[in-house]
């Protein structure tokens, strides 16, 4: 059957509400049409559907069997509809993120606290993992978008945009001392201990490489599955690290840490936001790429002109 979607709607309003003229009413129509779309309904699936009195109208057998199924169909596309309103005014979504430890300190927390005033109602999931493991969650669908630091390594089928660059400094703990207040260079640091994120990771592959450029080989004696690791292995004197400014400068442990006079320059990272070219956001995750991005945009302006 070939029937209209009208004929089902003004036929669920006539049963909820018991009469033509609460039909009428509900869709702002008028009681001849809805009386007319009834008629045309019952004719088309060949039996009554009501039975009709000066009280209003009442479900037939075929109209109740009927009435179970429409209902429970409408009753999903007001749901639907209030769902999309909802999403629409932010009160309600959820955003799944993929971030490094790098991208989730320098860049995320401030953005989302910010965003989780503003909109309470939107649920956010964070799942926080190296580079390589955020862009394969964001492949497989298991997050809207990646924050991550470069090099990202994504595929045709993503893109990227810099949101911070952010500067690396070479550090040791104490143990190290005879190395504070003179200037170092890579070769020398290979003659020590050094701590590094592990094989697996892209920064780990931003080190070799750098490494490689200046002659030498990157050999790391201890390897660590994240970022919020280095510093502590470093603080107990296990080698030399290179470690976001960031996280030094924000460590409460300081008089642990000795800054090395490196010569080389550390290459400098970005944090970078990667979505899929081929998905469209929800309007919950669009507006906090909104807002990340504007991130990049309040610093660009607050650069002085040369």
């Amino acid at each position: 059957m070939n029937i209209s979607y009208d004929y089902y709607r003004i036929f669920y309003y006539v049963a909820k509400c018991g009469s033509f003229t609460g039909a009428a009413n509900a869709l702002l129509n008028n009681q001849p049409n809805i009386t007319r779309a009834i008629k045309t309904l019952e004719y088309e699936l060949g039996c009554t559907l009501f039975i009709r009195s000066n009280k209003g109208v009442t479900l037939t057998p075929e109209g109740e069997k009927l009435y179970q199924h429409i209902a429970v169909a409408f009753q999903q596309i007001e749901a639907g509809e209030a769902e999309i309103s909802l999403d629409k005014t932010l009160q309600k979504g959820i955003v799944s993120i993929a971030v490094s430890e790098v991208a989730l300190h320098g860049l995320l927390l401030p953005v989302l606290e910010n965003y989780h005033i503003s909109y309470p109602g939107v649920r956010i999931k964070i799942s926080n993992c190296s580079t390589p493991q955020a862009i394969t969650e964001l492949k497989n669908g298991l997050a809207d978008f990646a924050l991550v630091t470069t090099p990202t390594g994504i595929k045709d089928d993503m893109k990227s945009v810099n949101i911070k660059s952010f500067s690396s400094v070479a550090v040791c703990g104490t143990a190290y001392s005879k190395l504070k207040n003179k200037e170092v260079t890579l070769k020398e640091i290979t003659e020590y201990p050094i701590v590094s994120l592990d094989s697996k990771t892209k920064t780990y592959e931003l080190y070799s490489k750098w490494f490689s450029d200046n002659g030498l080989v990157f050999s790391p004696d201890i390897e660590a599955a994240t970022t919020d690791q280095l510093l502590p292995m470093i603080k107990h004197n296990l080698g030399i690290g290179f470690v976001p400014e960031m996280f030094v400068e924000n460590d409460n442990e300081k008089e642990r840490i000795i800054r090395l006079g490196l010569k080389e320059k550390i290459p400098n990272g970005s944090i970078c936001l990667v979505t899929k070219k081929n998905r469209s956001p929800s309007i919950a995750t669009k507006k906090l790429v909104d807002m990340l991005c504007g991130v990049k945009a309040s610093s660009q302006l607050s650069k002085p002109k040369v």
